[in-house]
């Protein structure tokens, strides 16, 4: 398995299609988290994106799972950047 970081960039008047589905959201990226294919997500504090720490095959697989975030779906999101990870120290080195 392989570690990516994604970055979600969020335009700046997606904030009402965002409320409405965080909720699905957050359900969407628990589950991931429980069957271990994320590893750690959330929002940057200023509000304009987010940072989700995955686990998969590779990077087909990755985009596949990403189609599927609600946030995806409501077009909450304008941008992502996907980029290999390679943790070597801390609590996600392990995953590495």
């Amino acid at each position: 398995m392989t570690v990516f970081a994604v970055e979600y960039v969020y335009d700046a008047e997606s904030s009402d299609v965002r409320d409405a589905s965080r909720p699905a959201h957050r359900e969407w990226t628990a589950g991931l988290a429980r069957e271990g294919a994320l590893l750690a997500s959330g929002p940057y504090g200023d509000g304009a994106g987010a940072l989700l720490i995955f686990k998969a095959s590779d990077e087909t697989a990755l985009n596949d799972l990403l189609r599927q975030d609600p946030f995806a779906a409501a077009g909450a999101i304008s941008g992502t950047r996907t980029t290999v990870w390679a943790p070597v120290t801390g609590l996600l080195a392990e995953h590495a």
